[in-house]
């Protein structure tokens, strides 16, 4: 082949492709979407956890909805007052009022207070469990303690005690990850503030739960009538506390015959001393 031939060859593919290049830059250019200053300043700020506590699938896509104005800048659970703030002087509005708020696990069904129907040997997961008759414990709407929500927890705030998961105040950041891996729907948020919290979500008469739990609510509406505030009621057979009416008062945890009604001690209270005898 001529050498003039292969060198025009080159060049013109060279010219074609150099010409293809720009047409592409420059569409590039012109359609392109700028993207909002605020929401990567916004998503600087923000704890990285990319938790979807907020809503959005994580950092960066709430990030956008707060500088496009769809979301609140006080959405972050985890980040709370602090970010709120932060992220408030970029957008230039008020942060607003920020509710902390803490998962709580509405069941103390331990191995020692409830009844096995049958021993479980199956998967170690909680909806592979629940698909067996509801998992082994006696009570349907009880923990069924193979510890999803803990694995699901990324800051190693919730674990399975004797067969019942707990939350550790100190880590939890209120992500809500164990609240969507639940497959019975126990753990629940609520204000960081609230001292009484009910830790029983069984819908049967107290005549069943009697049969396969010793710390299940019975609904004998025996808190419902100490309270004050008329701030607790026997919804379905179980107490259930309004948070906006509760003073903290501490009457129907006192009054609860079967200590489903949890209190946690006062800030900077101190603890009791048990002196025992001999």
């Amino acid at each position: 082949m001529d050498i003039n031939n292969i060198i025009m060859a080159v060049v013109v593919v060279g010219g074609i492709g150099l010409i293809f290049g720009l047409l592409l830059a420059f569409a590039a250019h012109i359609f392109a979407v700028k993207k909002d200053e605020r929401a990567e300043k916004i998503q600087a700020v923000l704890p990285g956890a990319n938790c979807g506590s907020c809503g959005y699938a994580g950092c960066s896509a709430y990030a956008e909805a707060v500088a496009r104005g769809d979301a609140p800048v006080n959405g972050c659970t985890v980040g709370k007052a602090p970010v709120a703030e932060k992220i408030a002087g970029i957008m230039g509005v008020e942060a607003g009022e920020v509710k902390e708020v803490v998962a709580r696990v509405m069941c103390t069904g331990d191995r020692a207070s409830v009844v096995y129907k049958y021993e479980y040997n199956g998967i170690e997961d909680c909806k592979a469990a629940v698909k067996f008759g509801g998992g082994a414990k006696g009570c349907q709407s009880g923990c069924v303690g193979l510890g999803r929500c803990a694995a699901a927890c990324p800051f190693d705030a919730i674990h399975v005690i004797n067969g019942v998961a707990v939350v550790d105040d100190t880590k939890c950041q209120a992500c809500g990850k164990c609240v969507r891996e639940c497959p019975k729907n126990l753990i629940k948020l609520i204000p960081k503030s609230q001292r009484h919290w009910v830790v029983c979500s069984n819908p049967e008469t107290g005549k069943f739960v009697n049969q396969y739990c010793k710390n299940g609510c019975i609904g004998c509406h025996l808190c419902e009538k100490e309270c004050h505030f008329d701030a607790i009621h026997v919804v379905d057979n179980h107490a259930v506390i309004d948070y906006d009416k509760c003073k903290n008062c501490g009457l129907c945890a006192k009054k609860c015959p079967r200590g489903v009604i949890v209190s946690k001690p006062r800030p900077g209270a101190k603890p009791k001393v048990e002196v025992q005898e001999g």
